[in-house]
């Protein structure tokens, strides 16, 4: 029998802000889901997290006598954040703000790409993911308390926000201290996730609040360090090909030697984003042959 998972966690990682880790630990969220609590009496809260009821029931029991969530703002829809949204929404009341739907945000090259029949790589989507209000890039909402302001961030999610708070950021899956981000075709673009890299920069936050892992005390130094990895990968892509045509297993087994088997599936993902991203700036050409995995080189 499964062990239960631990109790969310409670946190006062800064002044007016309360983190609620979500029990849901595993390669790809680290020790689990940050729930943010913004402000004091009516609150608003950032990523409600997985559809947990220990996590609703944490949430609840974090507020103090007399609070309630007057809105909840969700960073994307992948089911580690936006699956706790509804059960929350309806136990508290509070409207959820997100830029829109799970095809919300997505590029017109990732749009032609799904219409075409590529797929996401099944990283929990949560498909009937809806707000009550939808967030224009630049809207800021405030309350008695706190104040957002929403930065549309697309890159590892086409519907991905990231929020503006007292100088600081909430960067969600955008930028993370632990790991690099999972970019998925179609639901996620290289291109656009290096320009939300920018824009996140050019905010200019003091620290990063990360939808996992402990707080970016260093924004412009890690946000720096991102890009040069994906410009790193897209080069020893390009190498790799250089030598000998490939298919995406094969890259993989290459580049990643050293990250374990388990996760070769999402790494085989961010290849893929590379891979597209190449071809678009007529970097690779792609050819199919009697049925096999398509394969690349260089032009």
């Amino acid at each position: 029998m499964q062990a239960p998972a631990p109790p969310s966690a409670l946190s006062r990682p800064a002044e007016g802000l309360r983190c609620l880790l979500a029990p849901n630990p595993s390669p790809m969220t680290q020790m689990g889901t940050n729930t943010w609590i913004l402000g004091e009496g009516d609150v608003a809260l950032i990523d409600p997290g997985p559809a947990l009821p220990a996590h609703l029931a944490a949430i609840l029991a974090a507020l103090a006598p007399g609070e309630r969530v007057s809105r909840i703002f969700v960073s994307h829809a992948h089911l580690d954040h936006s699956g706790l949204a509804r059960p929350l929404a309806e136990a508290t009341g509070a409207p959820v703000l997100a830029f829109g739907d799970a095809l919300a945000g997505r590029s017109a090259r990732m749009q032609a790409l799904s219409a075409a029949g590529l797929v996401p790589g099944g990283e929990g989507v949560d498909a009937d993911f809806v707000p009550d209000i939808a967030l224009a890039d630049g809207e800021r909402v405030t309350g008695a308390s706190w104040a957002v302001e929403a930065l549309h961030t697309p890159g590892h999610f086409g519907n991905h926000l990231s929020f503006l708070w007292q100088g600081c950021a909430f960067s969600g899956d955008h930028v993370m201290g632990w790991a690099s981000t999972l970019i998925s075709p179609p639901d996620g673009d290289l291109a656009e996730y290096l320009a939300s890299l920018d824009r996140l920069a050019a905010a200019a936050p003091a620290r990063l609040f990360c939808g996992h892992g402990a707080p970016v005390e260093d924004p412009a130094a890690r946000i720096g360090e991102l890009a040069h990895h994906r410009n790193a990968r897209s080069a020893q892509i390009l190498a790799a090909l250089a030598t000998t045509p490939c298919d995406i297993a094969t890259l993989v087994a290459h580049l990643y030697s050293d990250t374990p088997a388990a996760l070769h599936p999402a790494a085989a993902r961010n290849v893929l984003a590379h891979l597209i991203d190449l071809e678009e700036n007529n970097l690779v050409s792609v050819f199919h042959a009697n049925g096999a995995p398509p394969r690349y080189t260089t032009r």
